[in-house]
């Protein structure tokens, strides 16, 4: 395909033009002495170019598109990698506004000052993988009917720490991780360090109580990641009922047919999954019919406001009863107090999670806890 695609894309280029191909799926064309409008008209060819090109493959046809990030500049002065990355920035921009598109770079853009700063993530993302400076806390999960009187689930959340030692903000640095391809790394990384960490914490893995929910993004769309998670579980000895997963629903969406099969792989061994940030998105009700999940988690933006708030608590409302309807359990994100909470247990809602009944602590802390007592309930006359 891609020679086919240079093939395409040459003669629509000057004799003093070069078109090479940066790596993977990038290709760069360097337009020599030419007016910034026409080198937009060369760009515009260019995709129109590559949107009528049908690659058949295996006798089955596949459409294309290109995005391209034009950037202008005078004779020297510039070096060669500075331009590079103020292309690469551009036609991610490009790729944002909905693809198939030229975008002009331009300084001070807000798109691409944010585009800017999430590159600039991406070595330190590494960097911290190299040096292992990434860290997992947990976050309890209770029953709703009985708050404090069972034993909570946990959602488990990645944390990276700088140089410093000091916690980076997992928002500074998550976008970056998932707009450059970064989070299948981390995920397995979570997944295997969750099961190494859990296991450890019991004399008997199979002792394990309540379940630990690790989220996934980026490795949904990896063929090879359900057999990668079975491996890790199977040698951690631990019961699948103590791993659970969450997955978003543009995470899931994205990667539909690979996030089926996943879920079905894991809930044969046991393992819980649930539907993140559930009545963010437009499409939600559509895809969760298909979705083969345990949990639906209400998004937070209609939970914090529930108890003052009667459309938000219609809403609430409206999705336990629909996850009712499907056997699903549902878990209110974002409960700040007690009045939430009240509002919740008249709803009927299974789950709470937020800060007011529970902060984050660090992943190793919260299995000491859990291990001491799974050894006092072992213990010769315990109860």
């Amino acid at each position: 395909m891609l020679k086919q695609l240079a093939a395409i894309l040459q003669p629509l280029l000057g004799e003093s033009d070069t078109l090479a191909r940066l790596g993977g799926d990038e290709f760069g064309v360097l337009l020599d002495d030419c007016a910034p409008l026409r080198a937009l008209a060369t760009a515009e060819r260019l995709c129109a170019a590559v949107a009528a090109f049908v690659f058949v493959w295996q006798q089955q046809p596949f459409a294309s598109t290109v995005s391209v990030g034009h950037v202008a500049f005078a004779d020297g002065g510039v070096p060669a990698e500075e331009l590079l990355s103020k292309a690469d920035e551009a036609c991610y921009v490009a790729k944002d506004k909905g693809r198939n598109r030229v975008h002009t770079y331009a300084p001070g853009e807000e798109a691409q000052a944010l585009r800017h700063v999430q590159m600039q993530w991406v070595p330190q993302i590494r960097q911290a993988l190299d040096e292992d400076r990434f860290v997992l806390y947990a976050q309890p999960i209770f029953h709703v009917a009985d708050p404090f009187g069972r034993a909570p689930h946990h959602e488990v959340l990645l944390r990276m720490r700088d140089r410093d030692g000091q916690l980076v903000p997992p928002m500074a640095f998550l976008p970056a991780a998932e707009r450059y391809d970064l989070m299948p790394q981390l995920d397995r990384w979570v997944v295997s360090t969750v099961l190494r960490e859990v296991a450890a914490a019991y004399d008997d893995p199979a002792e394990c109580e309540g379940m630990y929910a690790v989220n996934l993004s980026g490795a949904l769309g990896d063929p090879s990641f359900a057999e990668f998670i079975l491996a890790e579980l199977q040698a951690s000895g631990l019961p699948g009922r103590c791993i659970g997963f969450e997955v978003t629903e543009t995470a899931a969406i994205a990667n539909f047919a690979n996030a089926i099969k996943l879920i079905d792989a894991l809930k044969r061994k046991g393992c819980g999954f649930a539907l993140d940030d559930f009545g963010s998105g437009l499409s939600s009700f559509a895809y969760l019919r298909n979705l083969p999940v345990d949990y639906l988690k209400i998004d937070g933006g209609f939970v914090r406001a529930i108890a003052t708030d009667p459309l938000d608590r219609a809403m609430v409302a409206s999705i336990h009863q629909l996850g009712q309807l499907m056997g699903l359990r549902t878990v209110a994100e974002c409960v700040e107090d007690d009045a939430t909470l009240a509002a919740l247990q008249e709803i009927g809602v299974h789950y709470a999670q937020g800060y007011g009944l529970g902060r984050p602590i660090p992943l190793e802390q919260c299995l000491a806890a859990a291990g001491k007592a799974a050894a006092a309930s072992s213990a010769p006359g315990a109860r």
